[in-house]
């Protein structure tokens, strides 16, 4: 359910916003939505299964998640379908952490490595059957019955667990929560956001800086709550580790870019070169292979030649591929376009990905390697909504910039003109009379490729967090405790 969700919502999100009549900020609260509550609550969520039971949890967060994917569905527009996404992000923060907690909870340590590896397996058949089936769902019904399909899907997997799995929990876990923390990190994250994504709708600096100094303030607000929390979500003596903190830096850059390229390369695909959703699902089924065939041979290199050249080496391939995704313009065929680009940030990612995990896990002491991965993961989500929201800034402020410098050399009336403003908030999916639809498209991929520039940038970012911060073979005795 979570892993599907992630890869089939993009791709509608074209035809949703054409459906739905709405501009570019509402689309990325779309995404936003459910991405701030996962990113800021997936660590208490994890605390909770410790600490009340994790098969409990993980079954509430089943049947949450199932009932906002029924909300999300229902929803006559796009307020409603974004409440219900940030209730959704809400159920996933519950279910997501339960998931691998009960199983490696449940085998021993001679089963336990097969039981993760079937589970990491599901997750990458979904990962690469994901787009193409939503595609094809959006294509030939409605993107409505991507978020129904959740419904049948939580019954039976509550059926089963209440039959099958075990109730586990954590005797040694704190009984504090660390609530105002999990608050100052939602807060902080969704003011950020909001004065990115809002600035979209509503232009003006100073509106947009003053809202970022009080996220930024919020923001180290929680730094300072788990400094002298008790039982902290975020323990930051974690970060006295090298290693870890270069890992953690790399994850914020890479998945940044990573998180930018998924969300806007189908806007491209779709509504610029004209690539039916089935198709732009498809698009991306290269990447999803490389990086799916890659990971564990690139997790077996590890032990020969360590993580560090691998963390270097592979963001810096994939800043190309970025690089090379900026290229294309209108229309050419598939395989000289995007198929070079999607093949080489494949590759990139498929020497990252499995190092990546490896490193973060081997930064700290052996009990806090299920904090460390969550933290790790929280990270890589909160780059993804953050990149969104900050990357549609410099979208639209590019598409502008190259509207306007066009529509000011046409003898257009002024009719015309205040029709064109209107629908610039949509972007290419603008609906103008057929002959100025080439304008729309040319400042699209402008600002487009500004994006995917940015976007080669943070990967290159990455490749030098890695070469400074992280350790090629870190030693365990230095490891730092919480």
């Amino acid at each position: 359910m979570a892993f599907l969700d992630g890869t089939v919502v993009n791709v509608a999100l074209p035809v949703m916003q054409r459906e739905l009549g709405i501009a570019v900020d509402r689309v990325q609260w779309i995404v936003e939505a459910y991405s701030l509550l996962l990113a800021s609550l997936v660590l208490v969520g994890g605390a909770l299964g410790d600490r009340y039971g994790r098969k409990r949890v993980f079954l509430q967060g089943v049947g949450l998640f199932a009932i906002a994917s029924a909300g999300c569905g229902l929803g006559p527009e796009a307020t409603s379908l974004i409440v219900a996404r940030a209730v959704q992000g809400v159920g996933a923060a519950l279910l997501v952490p339960g998931s691998l907690a009960l199983i490696s909870g449940a085998y021993g340590e001679e089963t336990r490595g097969k039981a993760i590896g079937t589970w990491s397996a599901f997750s990458a058949m979904t990962a690469a059957v994901g787009p193409v089936a939503g595609g094809w769902v959006v294509e030939h019904a409605s993107w409505r019955w991507l978020f129904f399909f959740n419904a049948p899907v939580a019954v039976v997997v509550v059926a089963l667990a209440w039959r099958r799995v075990g109730e586990m929990r954590d005797d040694s876990a704190p009984k504090h929560l660390d609530a105002m923390g999990a608050t100052l990190a939602t807060v902080g994250l969704g003011i950020v956001t909001f004065a990115l994504v809002d600035s979209a709708r509503a232009p003006g600096a100073t509106r947009m800086l003053l809202l970022l100094a009080l996220g930024a303030a919020v923001l180290a607000a929680f730094i300072v709550v788990e400094a002298r929390s008790r039982a902290p979500m975020v323990p930051l003596g974690l970060f006295r580790s090298r290693t870890f903190a270069g890992t953690n830096l790399l994850t914020l850059a890479l998945y940044a870019a990573l998180g930018g390229g998924l969300f806007f390369v189908p806007f491209d695909l779709i509504q610029v070169q004209g690539y039916s959703p089935t198709a732009a699902g498809a698009a991306w089924l290269p990447f999803i292979v490389i990086v799916s065939a890659m990971s564990r041979w690139a997790g077996g290199l590890v032990v020969r030649v360590g993580a560090r050249s691998l963390l270097v080496g592979g963001p810096l391939v994939a800043a190309a591929g970025f690089a090379l995704l900026a290229v294309p313009g209108s229309g050419g065929s598939y395989w000289t376009t995007f198929f070079p680009g999607i093949v080489v940030l494949g590759l990139g990612m498929g020497f990252t990905v499995a190092p990546l995990t490896s490193s973060v896990m081997g930064a700290v002491d052996a009990r806090h390697a299920g904090l460390a991965s969550g933290i790790n993961n929280a990270v890589s989500r909160a780059a993804g909504l953050l990149a969104i929201a900050a990357l549609g800034v410099l979208l639209v402020a590019r598409f502008n910039a190259v509207l306007d410098r066009t529509l000011a050399g046409m003898d257009l009336p002024a009719d015309v003109i205040a029709t064109l403003n209107a629908e610039r908030t949509k972007l290419a999916a603008a609906e103008v009379p057929p002959g100025l639809h080439p304008v729309f498209v040319t400042s699209y991929l402008a600002g487009f490729r500004a994006v995917m520039f940015v976007c080669s940038a943070l990967a290159a970012l990455g490749a030098f967090f890695a070469l400074v911060f992280i350790e090629s073979r870190p030693n365990v005795m230095t490891r730092p405790e919480a």
